[in-house]
């Protein structure tokens, strides 16, 4: 292993994630100059990512189990960060929060990288019997409040997370897109492209995948399409959208890799956000929102205050109740019945995208956590 001073951890994301590989350990190797390791657990072995600047190290597959994964791999995480001692330890599941504890206790300093609002989050899990999901809501509750006592820094994703931690200890990093990565080297004319729509990261019942396949009957056109991309949570799930008449104008496409997301973005009318009112979301700032915004395309999103405010400072796309087929079908009709609206909403998201809604300006307030952490000053 290459001595590094900067270890990112994940036992859940893959190695390739937007914002731990592309985003925050990118922007750090650059900006440092050095390369920077990236723990994770997936079994394909070592390797390099950004020109060598992030080693990747595999600490072997994941267990089968989530219990097995969250107890093996926390085990053979630590063993590996103690192997290589870095000064900084990056993690980015609650799952590792128990090694942070630990790691804490060794010297190490401890940033924890909270995604999302995780006592929240606990209550929709379908995988977790509901009559357990509040009790470990709650005891996440007191784990994360000493954790944001006990860690060197909390970086969180959101502003309604961050203000669950010590105001002194978090930084806001936000998950906004790296402003130019998704845009298509050769886009059609906004105009000439198919009445197609997309939907692209994880697909589960919460996320609006029965509602998005249902539309399609609504809308009483056959040549509408939707361009599904990512994976089914649970498996099981995928042969009930199956089932639907609406399944016969989806084009799925599985897992693809970013520039594939590129190449379906630059080719629809307008990008798809109908996650239903769980307590996790309703404040939560969707990314592939801010995705969909930065390729120029106007949005159908869920009519939430905090999604209301961004799409209608914007002007960049339409709002509905997500809950119901008809309303996100008459949305699509009328961005495809309205076509030079339709393409100035998208005009407008990239302009929102330009001066709000980018990685540049929150990689910034990593870049300075670090060089605060680090007591780094550059050479003149």
């Amino acid at each position: 292993m290459t001595k590094v001073r900067i270890a990112h951890l994940t036992t859940v994301h893959p190695r390739i994630d937007a914002r731990i590989c592309l985003k925050e350990a990118g922007t750090l190797a650059r900006f440092f100059a050095e390369p920077v390791a990236l723990f994770v657990q997936d079994g394909k072995g070592d390797s390099s990512e950004a020109g060598g600047m992030i080693e990747v190290i595999d600490i072997g597959p994941a267990p089968s189990s989530r219990l097995a994964r969250m107890v093996s791999g926390g085990w053979r995480m630590g063993r590996a960060v103690l192997l290589m001692r870095p000064q900084i330890v990056h993690f980015h599941d609650p799952e590792l929060i128990l090694l942070g504890f630990v790691l804490k206790c060794f010297g190490f300093k401890v940033i924890y990288d909270v995604h999302e609002d995780v006592p929240l989050d606990v209550l929709t899990k379908f995988w977790l019997p509901t009559v357990i999901r509040r009790p470990i809501s709650w005891l996440m509750s007191v784990i994360e409040w000493l954790a944001g006592r006990s860690f060197t820094a909390i970086v969180s994703a959101t502003p309604d997370i961050g203000r669950r931690f010590p105001v002194k200890k978090t930084v806001l990093v936000q998950n906004y897109p790296i402003l130019n990565e998704l845009v298509g080297r050769s886009c059609p004319d906004y105009q000439q492209r198919p009445p197609h729509f997309a939907f692209v990261g994880g697909i589960g019942r919460t996320r609006g995948i029965q509602q998005m396949v249902e539309s399609l009957t609504f809308t009483g056109r056959s040549d509408i399409r939707l361009q599904l991309a990512g994976k089914f949570q649970p498996v099981d799930l995928m042969m009930e959208m199956e089932a639907l008449d609406g399944w016969r104008q989806v084009e799925f496409l599985t897992w693809v890799n970013r520039v594939q997301v590129s190449k379906i973005l630059s080719n629809v009318r307008a990008g798809l956000v109908l996650y239903h009112p769980t307590p996790g979301i309703l404040n939560a700032y969707p990314t592939k929102m801010f995705e969909y915004m930065s390729v120029g395309l106007p949005v159908i999103a869920s009519d939430f205050p905090a999604w209301r405010h961004i799409v209608d400072r914007a002007e960049c796309g339409l709002l509905v109740n997500p809950l119901e087929p008809s309303a996100i079908a008459d949305a699509m009709l009328w961005l495809l019945n309205n076509p030079q609206e339709a393409e100035m909403m998208g005009r407008r998201a990239r302009k929102a995208a330009e001066e709000f809604y980018s990685w540049e300006r929150e990689g910034d307030k990593l870049i300075r956590l670090y060089k605060k952490l680090l007591s780094y000053q550059r050479e003149t």
